[in-house]
């Protein structure tokens, strides 16, 4: 097997990169950067088997000769909603089985659309295969597998508790920052009352998550709320809630938002300011008050004609990654469960459409970030 890294020297994918290495099936990596030194240099510490190369994705050619010439392409180039779209396209083009960490639900609707293409192509196609979206779908999906039928499904996580990368071969703008701009302005897609809606992000929701208790939390513009109607229709709600412990973070995001709609800040001005906010975050003490856990999956409907709601979570090593880490190992156990024979199935897909088996996803996820410990998904219930 031959893999494209697309962006696989950047604060992302480099780990998703050293983690693919690794596996014995996988022959050749070529490391594609459009800063052509700095894929080159990242390469240089892992011999022949990784190749830096410069590439310009938006140089279509380019992109198809590369393309053609490898057997599965991991796609962790942002802004999403600039590169995503064209980067599957091409992949259907060359039959390049396709992964990415998108988190831009814009493209990702657009992707849904390339389906047909891609099963006619025989490859397979997971979006959004990274922390949030990603790892927040398989533990919605899990919550999900508790209930006979589902009236709503929320995927969770902590802004505030992101750790940026301090080492990328990204110059400027920090491309997860401008997505993180993108999705707090204006209004984003959700999925309430059976149909898809435009909705302000950061507009507060109330959770009740089991055994915890009632919490505030705030609507952000990512695909799991459109991707979990795409693939279960008859979902009554989805949405995609952020949430930071301290409130007056939410509220700073807010005030960020006005200054930029008020035409006081550029976008890539915010991006900055708020690359620096989470750099400068120091580390929180441990307190006695209750709070929503760092990522989840929520679902509520009936298991055996009650009605409950399911929380699940996992504890352990992975609160203390970075944000790289947490994004890219999961996108490197898709990879690997693909190249191993555990994902079979054509077209395009978001991690929780059922191709992904989340128990075995699990074990290797165990394997990624704890040295084989077994993580275990923490499923709380309560009746409603």
């Amino acid at each position: 097997m031959k893999v494209l890294a697309l962006g696989g020297s950047g604060g992302m994918g480099r780990y998703a990169v050293q983690s693919l290495y690794k596996h014995s099936k996988i022959k050749k990596i070529y490391v594609a950067d459009i800063n052509a030194d700095a894929a080159k240099d990242f390469s240089l510490s892992f011999g022949d088997k990784v190749e830096g190369i410069g590439l310009d994705v938006t140089k279509h050619e380019s992109l198809l000769e590369v393309m053609s010439e490898v057997d599965i392409v991991v796609n962790t180039t942002g802004p999403f909603f600039k590169f995503a779209e064209p980067i599957l396209r091409a992949s259907i083009v060359t039959n390049c089985h396709y992964f990415d960490i998108c988190d831009d639900w814009e493209p990702t609707e657009k992707m849904f659309l390339l389906d047909d293409q891609a099963k006619n192509a025989g490859i397979t196609a997971i979006l959004g295969l990274g922390a949030s979206p990603g790892l927040t779908n398989i533990l919605a999906y899990m919550a999900m597998l508790e209930l006979d039928d589902i009236s709503k499904v929320y995927t969770g996580w902590d802004m505030s508790s992101a750790k940026p990368e301090p080492i990328s071969s990204q110059k400027g703008v920090n491309a997860a920052m401008v997505h993180a701009i993108e999705q707090m302005i204006g209004k984003v897609k959700v999925f309430k009352d059976g149909k898809y809606q435009m909705e302000r992000p950061l507009t507060e929701v109330k959770i009740h998550y089991p055994e915890l208790g009632e919490f505030k939390a705030n609507i952000f513009g990512h695909p799991e709320a459109i991707s979990f109607p795409y693939h279960y229709p008859n979902i009554n709600e989805s949405l995609n809630i952020m949430h930071g412990e301290e409130r007056g973070f939410i509220a700073t995001l807010r005030f960020i938002r006005f200054l930029i709609e008020m035409n006081l800040l550029t976008k890539n001005m915010a991006a900055r300011i708020l690359t620096w906010m989470e750099g400068s975050t120091t580390p929180k003490q441990k307190t006695e008050k209750l709070h929503l856990p760092p990522v989840f999956g929520y679902a509520e409907g009936n298991r055996n004609g009650q009605k409950i709601s399911v929380g699940v979570t996992i504890d352990g090593d992975i609160m203390d990654l970075s944000m790289g880490e947490a994004t890219s190992f999961p996108l490197a156990c898709g990879v690997k469960m693909l190249i191993d024979g555990l994902i079979d199935s054509s077209g395009v897909h978001a991690p929780e459409s059922g191709i992904i088996d989340p128990g075995l996803f699990m074990n290797y996820l165990s394997k990624e970030i704890s040295n084989g410990v077994k993580l275990f998904p923490v499923i709380t219930r309560s009746e409603i």
